[in-house]
């Protein structure tokens, strides 16, 4: 198997971007990605403009992955999707275009979890970047998930610990919102929080027992703040807008620290892996790194491009699945609320 050339065709469309990778024997040849400008003037990601969008663009995005690779169709070893979870018109159009293009082609079909995959994303073959060693603890931190994972294998995983309500992204786009910042607000705060007193203002962490998360509390502390400071000075916002980021993502940041401090200690494992969009954020990049001094941890941060939804990521699971073979039926249906 070691001397075979396996191609891997991947597809990700599980929420506003069309996403289309080739891998080759676990290293990328190709990694396009269209995104969806269209959703910033509605402050979020409208579902049916998304699988809109996702129809017109996943042809050529298929096309322009595979001219890059510089391969034919007839090269490819497998096809990978995202069969979930996600927007279900969104998956549908990547789940019916592999379907139909595995079939065309007589290859295996491979299904995707798309919380597996910005997990497995560490093991795509890159240099300078080393893959987690077993077991490992893995925080999924994107705009629609929060989650700490007990990894013992590739496909051995437990989820030990998730938000209740809001996602750590939404919590970031929330706030942004109320500060009367663009979507995504996430790099926006991220940026300003550099320049900011992260200890200017006080926002009282929410508690929640155990590994589990919740924001919304935090989003509605932080609204009541804002009101009662813009009653008493109209200017508040523009006067302590990188003040007010920069507390906003101090208390964001200790929660998660919080709850992968009690992780560790319940459960002995030191290895930790961030994956997710939000996994971006150069704050939590750093709190991470800080770890490793305070905590002893040893810590895995995917290159910056296998953080946000990418076919990348669904590549090395599809390629690690082929392996196995472990193939999809032609029947397989998306799964808005797959299940890791």
């Amino acid at each position: 198997m070691s001397s075979q050339k396996i191609y891997i065709l991947a597809i990700e469309s599980s929420c506003d971007d069309t996403a289309a990778a080739v891998m080759c024997n676990g290293k990328i040849l190709s990694n396009i990605v269209a995104n969806q400008k269209i959703h910033e003037a509605y402050g979020g990601v409208v579902p049916e403009l998304a699988s809109r969008a996702h129809q017109q663009n996943i042809v050529p995005v298929v096309d322009q992955a595979l001219k890059k690779a510089n391969i034919e169709k007839s090269q490819l070893s497998a096809i990978a999707f995202t069969r979930g979870p996600g927007l279900m018109g969104s998956l549908l159009v990547g789940t019916s275009f592999a379907k139909s293009l595995a079939y065309g082609l007589n290859i295996p079909l491979i299904d995707v979890n798309h919380m597996q995959a910005h997990i497995l994303a560490h093991f795509i073959e890159e240099e300078e970047f080393e893959k987690p060693i077993f077991p490992f603890l893995a925080m999924t931190i994107s705009g629609g998930h929060t989650q700490i994972v007990n990894v013992s294998s590739h496909f051995g995983m437990e989820v030990i610990g998730e938000t209740i309500d809001d996602a750590v992204g939404e919590a970031f786009d929330k706030s942004g919102k109320i500060l009367g910042l663009g979507y995504p607000a996430g790099p926006e705060i991220d940026r300003r929080a550099k320049l900011g007193n992260p200890k200017a203002f006080q926002f009282t962490k929410p508690k929640v027992d155990g590994l589990n998360f919740s924001f919304s509390g935090l989003k509605t502390a932080i609204l009541y703040f804002v009101q009662k400071e813009v009653k008493k000075n109209p200017s508040f916002i523009e006067e302590h807008l990188n003040d007010i980021c920069a507390s906003i993502q101090y208390t964001i940041i200790g929660i998660l620290m919080d709850k992968l401090k009690l992780a560790t200690k319940q459960t002995g494992i030191k290895h930790i892996a961030i994956g997710g969009g939000v996994s971006a954020n150069s704050g939590i990049r750093k709190a991470l790194k800080d770890g490793e001094q305070k905590f002893g941890w040893t810590t895995y941060i995917p290159k910056f491009e296998y953080t946000t939804d990418n076919a990348a990521m669904i590549a090395i699971v599809g390629h690690l699945k082929f392996l196995e073979g472990d193939y999809a039926e032609q029947s397989v249906m998306a799964s808005s609320r797959l299940k890791i």
